[in-house]
């Protein structure tokens, strides 16, 4: 297939943008290189440096589907200065959308968040699950699948949004290179490496197995393969929606203790009070995924965090 990778430059566009490649699909990577990065975008695939606004440009009838990655993601700095994220992940997502119309692309892949369900009652997270955000980050990527639902029955488009939490892990030489990094496995490996500051430890009560929070880690190489099994699945004139999750999540120590297997090295770590807002539990359910796309994580926590040590060891990757 001829295909675009919006946000092909960052972390998990330019690792599915590359297993794309290595598919033998043509593929565009479309990306403005605000947070991405020039040598992030896999060989043989196509560079457009633009924004998504831009994407009229850069489509044409002869492309077959999208996957969009492109978008603000730091719920944080959504709270602080919201404006960005409604521009960029909602109007840019209208904007690409149109484009897609303009040219009669209808199939869509949307990487969305399971940030959409806010402070869940339960855990793990289904599908049906009451969306609630709690930041703007989360209620413009909700915004969002509400456009690709009155797409589809509308205008006749095929779209799935893939909804998770916590992605870590590397394929390679793609891996994560944030600006500011404020996920739990990087900043362990960090803090192993002498890097920086010690790695904190926010809440030790919480009512888990040990005390502290418990998140859902999927391996960016198992979130890549729930893209391209997506891909396949989209069908016109529906909108499908699917949970992406272990069903189980590790805790904040077990991803501590991960990072000391691995690594071989202590990791510094300040323990402090809950931060306010926290839940004690972010699982999102996988059985609609396995049920209807045959998809299921295989990696382990080891597994995700050693690719994830061995990308911050390459010559010019962040220490």
């Amino acid at each position: 297939m001829k295909l675009l990778v919006t946000g092909g430059a960052g972390y998990i566009g330019s690792v599915v943008a590359a297993l794309l490649t290595e598919a033998g699909h043509a593929v565009t990577v479309l990306d403005d290189l605000s947070t991405g990065h020039r040598d992030a975008v896999p060989e043989g695939a196509s560079f457009a440096e633009a924004s998504v606004f831009d994407a009229a440009s850069v489509l044409g009838p002869s492309y077959d589907a999208v996957l969009h990655f492109a978008a603000k993601s730091l719920v944080g700095e959504s709270v602080q200065d919201p404006a960005p994220y409604w521009r960029t992940n909602v109007a840019g997502t209208l904007a690409l959308l149109e484009a897609m119309r303009g040219h009669g692309v209808r199939r869509l892949v949307f990487s969305s968040t399971a940030a959409v369900y806010g402070e869940p009652a339960a855990v793990p997270i289904p599908e049906d699950a009451p969306t609630l955000p709690t930041s703007p980050y989360g209620a413009s990527k909700l915004a969002v699948d509400h456009l690709l639902r009155g797409w589809a029955e509308a205008y006749g488009l095929g779209a799935v949004s893939l909804r998770y939490f916590n992605v870590a892990g590397a394929h390679g030489r793609f891996g994560e290179r944030h600006a500011t990094e404020t996920h739990l496995v990087p900043n362990l490996l960090r803090a192993a490496a002498g890097g920086g500051e010690p790695a904190r430890l926010h809440g030790t009560d919480y009512p888990t197995r040990d005390g502290s929070a418990v998140r859902d880690y999927l391996h960016v190489l198992d979130l890549a393969d729930a893209h391209l099994r997506a891909l396949e699945a989209v069908r016109p004139g529906v909108h499908r929606v699917y949970n992406l999750g272990t069903g189980s999540g590790s805790t904040v120590r077990e991803v501590l203790g991960a990072v000391r297997r691995v690594t071989g090295l202590p990791v510094p770590v300040e323990e402090g009070p809950r931060r306010p807002g926290d839940p004690a539990a972010l699982i999102a359910a996988g059985d609609r995924a396995r049920t209807e796309l045959g998809w299921k994580p295989h990696r382990t926590l080891d597994e995700t965090v050693s690719d994830a040590w061995a990308f911050t060891r390459r010559p010019g990757s962040p220490s």
